[in-house]
């Protein structure tokens, strides 16, 4: 049995009938016009607005449906989360991503919030889309090094998120699209866990931060966004790709540290 198909494909076959000449619809059954009784007479029909439509004239078209903006309805469900615990339940229950649908976990945070320090990291690897964890595996470890060289860890004095929660397929960089309506969580985030400072780790999160992109010219420069302190790096993956970024990795590290030590004696 055939599917009956919606009004606007039935529409379009319709016009494109009368284009070819058709003038009469025809019955199955012949229908002899003669002993059909006259037909009673009918209200007229109302269009818009209680306008009287003409006789003979079609109804008039369903409206069609509004198309939803993802950003907006990301905004409105960030708006409305009141901590990070219903703040990652919007996420996991936000409709419009297609990134939800391919990846195992919801990789939400990890560490201490209310730490000085957040770091927003781009969006998640295999081995953290596994871990359901962001900075997990090689990538990790190399950060928790680095961390402690400056005295800092992600048990008490760091807090570590992504941009995007679920990883894109086959690890590709994620969309502007996807960015954008990632972006009102990612503040929200940011305004719940409190940091003093933003480390901002890849292109993807400085986009989503500072609407900027050329993580090698932005790396080491201060800056400000959603009323913190910025600091773009590298990312752990580009360090293990690329060892001489290691050097310049550990000059921000060292930027980073004076910072906070002279926010304690300020």
């Amino acid at each position: 049995m055939e599917s009956a198909i919606d009004y606007w494909s039935a529409k379009a076959l319709l016009e494109w009938q009368v284009e070819l000449g058709a003038t009469e619809a025809l019955c199955e059954t012949p229908v002899n016009r003669y002993e059909l009784a006259a037909p009673a007479a009918k209200a007229p029909n109302t269009g818009r607005a209680g306008e009287t439509q003409k006789p003979g004239s079609p109804p008039p078209l369903p409206p069609k449906p509004k198309p939803v903006d993802p950003v907006a309805v990301a905004r409105s469900c960030a708006r409305a989360a009141p901590d990070l615990a219903a703040l990652r339940v919007a996420l996991a229950d936000f409709p419009h991503c297609d990134l939800k649908r391919g990846a195992r976990n919801l990789v939400f945070a990890d560490g201490q919030p209310g730490a000085r320090v957040m770091i927003i990291a781009e969006a998640p690897d295999r081995e953290e889309d596994r871990a359901g964890r962001p900075f997990a595996g090689p990538a990790g470890d190399l950060l928790d090094r680095m961390l402690a060289a400056i005295d800092l860890g992600r048990d008490k004095t760091v807090y570590l998120a992504n941009v995007l929660p679920w990883r894109p397929p086959q690890g590709r960089d994620p969309s502007g699209d996807e960015v954008a309506m990632m972006v009102p969580f990612l503040q929200r985030h940011v305004e719940l866990a409190q940091p003093e400072i933003l480390l901002l780790m890849g292109n993807t999160s400085c986009q989503a931060v500072l609407g900027k992109r050329g993580i090698s010219r932005l790396r080491g420069q201060w800056g400000q966004a959603w009323g913190k302190m910025v600091l773009p790096m590298q990312h752990p993956t580009a360090l293990l790709g690329q060892p001489a970024l290691k050097s310049s990795a550990w000059a921000d590290l060292l930027e980073l540290k004076a910072r906070l030590a002279s926010a304690e004696q300020g």
